[in-house]
């Protein structure tokens, strides 16, 4: 049975669900707690991401309800799904089926697979050859539907999404596992049966995997570097929730602690950009323009993290600082508010980080290509304040040092990324140390503490 009856007054959305940055609809946090009686029936070895698919079932006359209480027959559904096989299985009963089913003995992917495995003792370059044609005739197997009734298949997917030539060249296939994941299962299934997609969430159930941040229970947007090109695909034709990255940012203010000719201390709000993005172009760097041209921030800070940043207002002062930091003379206090307390006041995290290239711009921890990521820290009054030094500047490395469970396992309140949203990410840059890059003089700036009037952190 992979049509499940969902029983509920709660109002449906106006538009389904954008997959990359939501909130859960009350419908799908009723249809997950359902289906999290069934996993734990299951008692699954490993973590796993798991999906819901609120549904709006066709009635006898061919039309979809549009007002709840003017039928008796089942009008809202919902279905389930995870992320490739769950136990080595992929035909759980309760859950849809792949899009594709590769785990057949004796299929031809089965079969080839066993004679590439013998081959590869005989003739390595042979069998590499094989394998690499094996995997796109698989790619060439996902046939993938849209709310139009389109299909294509991975391959077309992936390259028409993909039209840089660049971006072409260095992936010119998609990532083995593309359309297994939850939310292109989901929507394959439901467009197969004539269904009517509602809203979609993803949870992660079990312990944590080794290299990434993940929470029991808690819910996540899809992944971008596989489920991006495909969704987009799959999702034309439904009416979904605008990308928020569509509708820019608003322009906020911007302190400045202190100038002279050629540098500039600012206190960067919450919210803003260091430099321009793809859709954005308002930030630091073009607010600093308008006022000092040919100016640009000497750092940067993620979005959502405020406080300190430096501007050089010089090619001499730019070049100076960058020396700086590549020499790490530079130092910077941050705090942060943390969810939990970390076990010891004080000490240092060494866990090196590498960038997921199939989901920038998340971090993960890689102990054999990650580059060496170290933070100190201490904790302050309240317990879940903390004060952090970085002694090197990777990305995302104090939110997945505070995160990851070989670290504080204590996210960063507010980090959509490695633990839960709240209004803003609790992380400022409060204050740095360098040397004038004209003076030589020893400069040192500090900044309030943000959280201090926060009663409940």
């Amino acid at each position: 049975m992979r049509l499940h009856v969902l029983q509920s007054d709660i109002p449906k959305p106006e538009r389904f669900t954008y997959p990359f940055c939501y909130e859960p609809h009350p419908l799908c946090i009723l249809a997950a707690e359902e289906v999290k009686r069934e996993i734990e029936r299951i008692q699954p070895s490993e973590g796993k991401m798991f999906g819901v698919l609120v549904v709006e079932v066709k009635q006898r006359d061919g039309s979809f309800v549009t007002s709840p209480g003017v039928t008796k027959e089942p009008s809202l559904c919902y279905m389930a799904a995870y992320s490739g096989l769950l136990e080595g299985r992929n035909d759980w009963p309760y859950f849809v089926p792949p899009v594709f089913d590769a785990q057949q003995h004796d299929g031809y992917f089965k079969q080839t697979e066993r004679e590439i495995s013998i081959m590869s003792h005989h003739s390595p370059l042979t069998s590499k050859k094989m394998s690499q044609d094996l995997q796109l005739w698989l790619f060439h197997q996902y046939r993938m539907l849209n709310a139009r009734g389109e299909e294509k298949d991975l391959v077309d997917i992936w390259q028409d999404y993909h039209c840089s030539p660049r971006i072409r060249r260095r992936y010119p296939l998609p990532p083995g596992g593309t359309g297994d994941c939850c939310a292109p299962k989901l929507l394959q299934y439901a467009y197969q049966h004539d269904l009517k997609p509602l809203c979609m969430a993803e949870f992660w159930w079990g312990p944590p995997p080794k290299s990434e941040v993940r929470h029991h229970g808690q819910f996540y947007p899809a992944c971008r570097g596989k489920c991006k090109p495909v969704l987009t695909w799959m999702l034309q034709g439904l009416d979904v929730d605008p990308s928020p990255d569509a509708h820019g940012f608003p322009h906020l203010a911007v302190e400045i602690v202190w100038e002279d000719e050629t540098i500039a201390v600012l206190n960067k709000p919450s919210g803003m950009l260091s430099i321009p993005g793809r859709t954005e172009d308002y930030s630091i760097a073009t607010w600093a323009q308008q006022r000092w041209p040919g100016s640009q921030p000497a750092h940067r800070l993620d979005m959502w993290t405020s406080g300190i940043i430096l501007v050089a207002k010089t090619q001499e002062a730019y070049h100076h600082l960058q020396r700086q930091f590549e020499e790490h003379t530079i130092k910077k206090r941050y705090l942060a508010v943390v969810e939990g307390t970390p076990k010891a006041e004080h000490g240092i995290i060494d866990l090196p980080l590498l960038c997921d290239p199939i989901n920038r711009p998340r971090q993960v921890v890689d102990y054999e290509h990650g580059k060496r990521a170290i933070t100190e820290y201490r904790v302050l009054t309240p317990p879940n304040l903390l004060a952090l030094w970085p002694h090197t500047g990777r990305t995302h490395q104090l939110r997945m040092h505070c995160a990851h469970p070989d670290g504080l396992g204590c996210p960063i309140k507010g980090d959509e990324l490695y633990g839960r949203k709240a209004d803003r990410l609790y992380l400022q840059a409060q204050a740095i140390s360098f040397v004038h890059p004209i003076t030589g003089r020893k400069m040192h700036f500090e900044l309030p503490n943000e959280f201090d009037n926060i009663t409940h952190y």
